[in-house]
């Protein structure tokens, strides 16, 4: 008896310490993902990992313009996916990403939210000029994508100077969404994937016509140290297996 409780012993303890090895053996793949990709990539890491054995990845959300500035100031990642080509060219410009491995995986719309009572009762984009709204939720056009696609539309028919004091600027969608749901602002520009995510908390009153569609591009990074298990990565992200995830968080394939 007292044999076979050592022998147990040892036994657990080999499989402890291969356990630990296993673990420390693991290939770590950082991923700097939109905030708005928040929910669709959470589906897609543990796809990815058990596609892959092995390997632990790691999601990093944040506005785009933020993950770019990270890795601008040298902060770790493989792979980078944007909510709109402009930080990514920035990527290529700067020449942390190759011009050919950025490519569009996944494309999302902009639309016109207020929380779910409407009080101020929005009904079209040009009511926001009405006294009844007294605050906009955008994201930062300089570093949120969102805001960017927001500020153009609202320029383009002349509204953006008109509407900017009534402006509540957040750090991402997914912020504005919270001052929504919160009943803080009277209305918001947000994706339609963040809207229908926030369900009855918010309603959306139209979509916002864009002179380019909402697109959101990925890529490896050229500082990457893990180039292979990265670019399998992206090459998930792009597989029919990923965009039904994607689409199953309400993007549209490319």
């Amino acid at each position: 008896m007292k044999r076979t409780t050592i022998f147990a012993s040892i036994v657990l303890s080999l499989f402890l310490i291969a356990g630990t090895a296993t673990g420390a053996m693991a290939q770590e793949l950082i991923v700097s993902a939109a905030a708005s990709l928040t929910d669709a990539f959470s589906d897609i890491e543990p796809a990815f990992e058990t596609a892959h054995p092995g390997v632990n990845v790691v999601m990093n959300f944040a506005s785009s313009g933020a993950l770019y500035r990270q890795i601008e100031q040298g902060a770790p990642a493989d792979v980078y996916a944007s909510a709109n080509p402009k930080w990514m060219k920035k990527a290529v410009d700067k020449g942390f990403v190759n011009k050919i491995d950025a490519k569009v995986f996944a494309r999302n719309s902009l639309v016109l939210t207020t929380p779910a009572d409407n009080p101020a009762g929005v009904k079209t984009l040009n009511d926001l000029t009405g006294a009844a709204v007294k605050s906009i939720g955008i994201g930062t056009p300089e570093t949120v994508p969102a805001g960017q696609y927001a500020k153009g539309a609202l320029t383009a028919q002349n509204l953006y100077e008109k509407l900017t004091p009534k402006m509540i600027f957040g750090e991402s969608v997914r912020q504005i969404l919270d001052y929504l749901s919160r009943d803080e602002i009277d209305c918001g520009f947000v994706y339609r994937t963040d809207a229908v995510k926030a369900g009855k908390t918010v309603t959306i009153i139209e979509e916002i016509p864009l002179e380019k569609p909402v697109t959101y591009p990925i890529s490896v990074l050229k500082q990457s140290s893990e180039q292979d298990i990265a670019k399998a990565f992206v090459e998930f992200v792009r597989s029919d297996a990923g965009a039904s995830l994607l689409e199953g968080r309400g993007f549209k394939r490319p």
